[in-house]
């Protein structure tokens, strides 16, 4: 197998491949152009939308060259994969303001990566088709059974599929043709979750060029324990700093079960894989040490090293110091502002969480407290009627803790 997708293999980026020999044969030729989509359906990735730009820049770091396509076209529809509704309908400005903030997200991460990219915006060729003429060539070559033997659309008819959403798959497939035309693209890669899309788009572009082009797809992340990857009780793990600050980052690294170190650290980082798997292998205490790295790495490929290193010294800074007026990194730790006067007359603990990204509403406060989950300054409050005033302010703030590693500071001003 060609080296760049053996590393693509080694470190978990292969699940499907619709020729494998022959892409393999054609990579240890001449350097192949290739693309991601990335559909801008909110105003920020998330970490799971990282997986494709891993994998992108592992291929661009091989020689081959990577195009990143912005879908300000599809997202006007809304792919139906992996969703058992439709998706909410954005106006066209709402999705021109996503792929501006997109668009800053991705060059950052793979400026970090050491990778460079192409970027389109299918938005370009695909906001003014003629309906009929598309219909006419490229509608034709789309079999109806085939496209409801995917999985995507077979899920989705039990709940109901739309007719627009059934187009989406035509658009996608028209996107590889059209970067076939324009960039010389060969292959596109994803989510195992886009295979239909994407095999819908291999045979497009050969039956319209002529031209033999490939399909690759990589499994999609899943966390030992059975949580969502990239969920956390406060919601999603965006690359945006002002919905996810880099300590808040970190913690979510630096937290993951055990059994998916070695596994996030071949996939989130670019680590030789040898350092990878040395790192997975310890146990113990000392797997905390590999879970440190990988929070370290991920991190700085999103925010930085500074702001990594930051977070790290404030995590370690919280857990060496067990209540609140700690120095050091303490400062990269979340906080939210309470009034002196607000504070004197006193608070209820579980208002006080609910303030917090710890907790994402009162129940959820009420049901830390009840389980024996909440501290605040280390000391453990059990009764969801406790009062927190101003005797248990030190040093102008209140250090909460949710769980065993979960921090927030509380500044008192």
């Amino acid at each position: 197998m060609n080296a760049a997708l053996e590393t693509l293999r080694e470190r978990g980026f292969f699940a499907q491949c619709t020729d494998v020999d022959s892409l393999s044969g054609l990579m240890d030729r001449e350097p192949v152009s290739f693309y991601v989509g990335i559909d801008p359906t909110g105003s920020s990735l998330h970490i799971g939308h990282l997986v494709p730009l891993y994998a992108l820049a592992h291929l661009a770091q091989s020689g081959h060259r990577p195009v990143v396509l912005l879908g300000a076209g599809t997202a006007r529809i809304g792919d139906p994969s992996g969703k058992t509704e439709i998706r909410r309908m954005l106006t066209v400005d709402q999705i021109d303001a996503n792929v501006a903030a997109i668009r800053t997200q991705v060059e950052s991460f793979l400026a970090a990566a050491g990778a460079n990219a192409r970027i389109v915006n299918n938005a370009d060729w695909l906001a003014n088709l003629n309906y009929i003429d598309f219909l006419r060539d490229i509608g034709r070559h789309f079999s109806v059974n085939r496209m409801l033997s995917f999985e995507t659309y077979k899920m989705r008819l039990e709940t109901g599929l739309s007719f627009i959403e059934f187009n989406y798959q035509l658009l996608q497939s028209f996107d590889f043709l059209e970067l076939s035309r324009g960039h010389g693209v060969r292959l596109q890669i994803g989510g195992d979750d886009q295979w239909g899309n994407i095999v819908a788009g291999v045979d497009l572009t050969r039956r319209v060029e002529g031209t033999e082009v490939f399909g690759l797809t990589f499994p999609l992340v899943t966390r030992a324990d059975g949580k969502k990857m990239g969920k956390t009780e406060s919601g999603a793990i965006f690359l945006d700093s002002g919905l996810v600050s880099s300590y808040e980052m970190y913690q979510y690294w630096r937290n993951v079960p055990d059994a998916d170190v070695e596994r996030f650290l071949l996939t989130y980082t670019f680590l030789p894989t040898e350092e990878c798997r040395r790192l997975g292998a310890l146990s113990g205490e000392r797997i905390n040490e590999a879970k440190e790295r990988l929070a370290v790495e991920a991190t700085a490929l999103i925010h930085g090293r500074p702001a990594a290193d930051e977070a790290r010294n404030a995590s370690r800074t919280a857990f060496a110091a067990g209540g609140a007026g700690a120095s050091g990194g303490v400062d990269a730790i979340p906080s939210v502002t309470v009034s002196a006067g607000e504070l004197g007359l006193g608070l209820g603990v579980v208002d006080l969480f609910s303030r917090t990204d710890l907790c994402a509403s009162r129940s959820e406060a009420r049901r830390l407290v009840t389980q024996g989950g909440a501290r605040v300054n280390d000391r453990p409050v059990s009764d969801v009627e406790q009062i927190i005033d101003a005797s248990w302010v030190v040093d102008g703030e209140l250090l909460l803790r949710a769980g065993k590693k979960r921090y927030y500071r509380v500044l008192v001003v």
